[in-house]
């Protein structure tokens, strides 16, 4: 499966390797198996073997093999670790970190990304985002999900503005102009619960 350069960040070689090297790095002290990532990134495990190959072979990763498993991890001890994993929290962390927060917000069906950050995820050229939009469907606080919108933004160092509809909102916008426009634009599920689409 062949990725180009993303346009959140061109100097990576690939989306898929910038995705997994923002998960490794923002998560130092994990180990994951290759299957595992493969399936959390949604790339074919052939190019996350690849991606990880290359890696490691540059040193930023580390990889070991338990059993038939291939296990890999972040390598803390290479001196480009700590530069290259701010400059992936302004470009990729967003993703990973808006699901876990959002994610963990009592009531939250899905997390939906849009906006500038998720046109440039989609490979649409453009200036880079300034802020990153969050829908949040379900029924939640409005308290709960500032928080989590603080700790996002405390995480990535971007402002991040949540905004919260109902599951009934989201499936029919009607005449809800926002939510269609998200329907009709770019954005990216970052979390859904199995009932969500």
């Amino acid at each position: 499966m062949r990725s180009d350069a993303p346009a959140l960040m061109p100097i990576f070689r690939s989306r898929h390797q910038a995705e997994l090297l923002a998960r490794l790095l923002n998560h130092p002290d994990d180990e994951y198996s290759l299957s595992e990532l493969a399936r959390t990134i949604n790339v074919p495990l052939s190019t996350l073997q690849r991606e990880a190959d290359r890696l490691a072979d540059a040193g930023l990763i580390r990889t070991r093999t338990q059993g038939r498993n291939r296990l890999i991890s972040a390598n803390s001890n290479n001196p480009a670790t700590a530069p290259l994993t701010q400059l992936l929290n302004l470009s990729f962390s967003p993703l990973p970190v808006i699901a876990e927060e959002f994610s963990a917000v009592p009531g939250t069906e899905a997390v939906v990304i849009f906006g500038s950050w998720a046109a440039r995820y989609a490979g649409i050229p453009g200036p880079p985002p300034n802020d990153i939009d969050v829908l949040i469907i379900g029924n939640t606080s409005q308290l709960n999900t500032f928080a989590a919108a603080d700790r996002a933004q405390a995480r990535i160092g971007t402002e991040v503005n949540p905004v919260q509809c109902t599951p009934q909102r989201w499936a029919a916008p009607g005449d809800d102009t926002l939510i269609a426009e998200i329907h009709r634009s770019p954005h990216t599920i970052a979390y859904a619960t199995p009932e969500q689409p």
